[in-house]
């Protein structure tokens, strides 16, 4: 096999016959910068300011430094987490074994071009449309078709990009690459129907912008309008205009969300986790129930064999030939998997004997088998094999199962004097006589016990689905501490309907087959809960696809990484504990900033509704908006945002947020109101009742920082008394830039009235609003 020579795949590659990949799931330097710059609310941002210039009021501008801020403030983090992601996709890059000048070496797939000639393993990812050349592979097109039955595929076959490799070795010359081959033409397609998914908190915070966008258009025109009507110069109306709707714009929103999930992704690479998608940590901080492989991940990815028990009659001379008779099988079977690599190490190579066929291990038969000219041997599960026979050996398997141990049967296989095909239809039949056991083991991840209580103590219950004996696997979930390591089951006689009901019931299932493992993750799905889903194998991957997160293993296969959504690249579990920390600190921290940006949304909204009804001119000036949002929003949850905070978030984002900002939000509102009502008719200035709305905003941001920074500690404390003292600072040296003119005495006591009366108003709609939360949650949870 001599495939193409550096020069002619240099010379394809410069044609453009490479294997270029279309679906980059990181963003260009060019895509965060017009990402930030070109946003609907820098346009609106930039038409206020130009009015305002043309109006002449420049003092109304103090809010261009704050998005200006913004902007750059979102480029630079998504910039620092991109050159942290872009490094850990070089070591994470997929790559490829190809035949170049007559050698086989690994390159990474863009690298491929059109004719190259791929060698395929078990584990592999197929990278571009290929036809076999030569060899023999089982594949599985599950992630293409959803169909999950595994497909030969011998010389001449074609094999699409996307499938992956279950068993067998085989060459294969790539016939369509790039865009043109056939998961590039389904990325595409999928581009075009749809958006991509997104996360609850990121739906329920786009709901709350789009609603911003669409409404200020239609209230800011009407407010101009109406204040133009009342006698109001072109300058004072536009001023009044921009107040009411930079209350409504959530400028800082989604700097905030960026700014966490950046911060989060370049926080995890530093410690050797992979973020495929964003929104997967807040995932997984949501699941209630981790499935988990025991291969991999309760155990460390490696395997050894502890002894070989000869089968019962078995002579000294026989015993002997049987240790060489499994050498050459091992040699005779292209499976590199973690149990023909313990048997390798175990046996010393003999050559492959007298090998006419052979069949490689498949996680459905559970059994692999080689044909000789004289004999044909199989290899796999006792219980398989050994069929109607299984009971006289079921207590030796057991005794070394419930170990903790695998066990494994070696068996001739024939019928009469010669040898036969071996059956590749789940049963050997039963002509079967077993020539010795073999028992592996598995060591246990030195921190799974730890990382294991960590989320028993975080309410996440863990279960434990294997291809393996189900009494090997409980015995290995109770030495890792496991909660229920008891409760097992071989899933091989269930129907879908009683699978579904194990579901629930079980913690540990043995004999599973790939399309199991995915109807248990449904089925778990259908019973309302949040499952994530890790794996390092082939079998693992229908299961990770529908699971609502999926991890990998970097030490497992090449498929089930490209599958996953996050990548632990050392393949330590214990990062599981980081990624679930991470995704409650950015759901914890920007549910408690959104609610800060929420307030003013919905006040300004209501006030801005307010002055239209009742034909009043807006009440508050733009610079004195920025000054409420810059010490009661934006510095206090740019702060929060880096705030460590692992409490464990449960209901809906969008009923908490809201249900915490409507207290304040109508406080202010009623406030205002009453306040600007009871100003005009007793006469009081427009001056002093702008400055004491101001001041009566500010103590309930005040109010509402401190309700949603509860229980306090010394850093929230810091926070807002720095807020605090900034504030007044600002008030003093920058007055005029803040049109926060002379106080008069009409305006304190406004400010004093107002700010008494507001305080028993939040607390009972703070109360009602609680009542009302905890309804709707007990609703749900009945629902279930």
């Amino acid at each position: 096999m001599t495939g193409l020579t550096a020069q002619q795949a240099q010379d394809r590659y410069i044609r453009g016959y490479g294997n270029t990949q279309i679906d980059n799931a990181q963003k260009s330097t060019k895509d965060i910068l017009r990402e930030n710059i070109f946003t609907y609310f820098n346009l609106i941002f930039t038409v206020l300011a130009v009015l305002l210039i043309i109006a002449g009021s420049y003092r109304s501008l103090t809010f261009l430094p704050v998005v200006i801020a913004n902007t750059l403030i979102g480029i630079f983090q998504e910039l620092k987490a991109k050159k942290v992601l872009d490094n850990l996709s070089v070591l994470n890059a997929p790559t490829c074994q190809v035949i170049r000048d007559g050698e086989e070496i690994t390159v990474p797939i863009q690298n491929l071009v059109i004719d190259d000639v791929i060698v395929l393993r078990s584990g592999n990812q197929i990278p571009a449309d290929a036809v076999v050349i030569s060899g023999e592979v089982n594949v599985n097109e599950a992630l293409l078709t959803g169909e999950a039955d595994e497909i030969n595929k011998k010389v001449d076959s074609e094999l699409m990009s996307g499938s992956f490799v279950v068993n067998g070795l085989c060459y294969a010359r790539l016939i369509r690459v790039g865009e043109k081959s056939y998961i590039s033409q389904l990325t595409l397609k999928a581009k075009k129907m749809e958006g991509g998914e997104q996360s609850e908190m990121i739906k329920s915070i786009n709901r709350i912008v789009i609603f911003s966008g669409i409404a200020i258009i239609p209230v800011g025109i009407t407010l101009v309008w109406q204040s133009l009507s009342l006698g109001n110069d072109f300058s004072e109306s536009i001023v009044s205009m921009v107040a009411a709707v930079i209350g409504m714009i959530p400028e800082g929103m989604y700097l905030l969300v960026s700014l966490a999930l950046a911060m989060s992704a370049v926080r995890l690479g530093m410690n050797q986790v992979m973020l495929h998608d964003m929104k997967s940590t807040e995932t997984l901080a949501r699941v209630d129930i981790l499935c988990v492989d025991k291969t991999g991940t309760i155990t460390d990815n490696s395997m050894l064999v502890c002894d070989v028990i000869p089968a019962e009659g078995r002579s000294e001379q026989e015993q002997t030939g049987d240790r060489i008779r499994m050498s050459e099988y091992i040699e005779a079977l292209p499976d590199d998997n973690l149990t023909m690599k313990a048997l390798a190490d175990y046996f010393p190579s003999m050559g492959s004997g007298d090998c006419v066929s052979n069949l490689p291990f498949s996680s459905v038969r559970k059994y692999s088998g080689v044909q000789f000219n004289d004999k044909t041997f199989v290899l796999g599960a006792p219980d398989i094999i050994l069929a109607g026979d299984y009971d006289k050996y079921k207590g030796l398997v057991n005794e070394y199962a419930s170990k903790g141990l695998r066990v494994i049967v070696f068996a001739e296989y024939a019928e009469g004097e010669s040898s036969v095909p071996v059956p590749e239809n789940g049963t050997t039949g039963g002509a079967v006589t077993p020539v010795m056991f073999v028992l592996l083991q598995n060591p246990l991840r030195e921190n799974a016990a730890e990382t294991f209580a960590y989320f028993r103590k975080q309410s996440v219950e863990v279960k434990v689905i294997s291809g393996d004996n189900p009494v090997t696997v409980s015995e290995v979930a109770r030495q890792a501490g496991i909660q229920g390591a008891e409760k097992y089951i071989d899933v091989r006689p269930l129907d879908d309907e009683k699978l579904s009901e194990a579901a629930v019931k079980y913690t540990v299932f043995g004999r599973v087959q790939p399309e199991q493992k995915q109807k248990l993750v449904k089925a778990l799905q259908k019973a309302g809960h949040k499952v994530a889903m890790t794996g390092d194998g082939v079998n693992d991957i229908l299961a990770m696809k529908d699971a609502d997160c999926s991890i990998a293993m970097a030490a497992g296969s090449e498929a089930a990484m490209q599958a996953a959504q996050v990548v632990l690249l050392d393949s330590d579990f214990s990062h599981m504990k980081q990624i679930v920390s991470e995704g409650r600190r950015d759901i914890n921290n920007i549910t408690r900033s959104a609610t800060l940006f929420l307030v003013k949304n919905i006040f300004s909204l209501l006030l801005s509704i307010f002055a239209i009804v009742s034909l009043m001119t807006y009440p508050l000036q733009a610079s004195q908006v920025t000054f409420i949002s810059m010490f009661n929003i934006g510095i206090p949850a740019f702060f929060f945002a880096l705030e460590d905070n692992t409490k464990k978030s449960s209901g809906s984002f969008m009923v908490h947020v809201l249900m915490k900002a409507l207290p304040a939000a109508i406080t202010d509102f009623l406030a205002i109101a009453a306040l600007v009502l009871f100003g005009e008719t007793f006469g009081v200035s427009t001056e002093d009742i702008s400055v004491a709305a101001t001041f009566v905003m500010t103590i309930v941001g005040f109010m509402i920082l401190i309700n949603i920074s509860s229980p306090m500690n010394k850093f929230r404390t810091r926070v807002i008394l720095g807020c605090i003292i900034g504030m007044i600072f600002a008030a003093v040296v920058f007055s005029d830039l803040f049109a926060i003119t002379y106080v008069s005495k009409e305006c304190i006591m406004l400010f004093v009235l107002f700010v008494i009366a507001t305080e028993p108003c939040m607390r009972y709609l703070t109360m009602l609003c609680e009542w009302i939360e905890n309804k709707l949650k007990n609703r749900k949870r009945k629902s279930k």
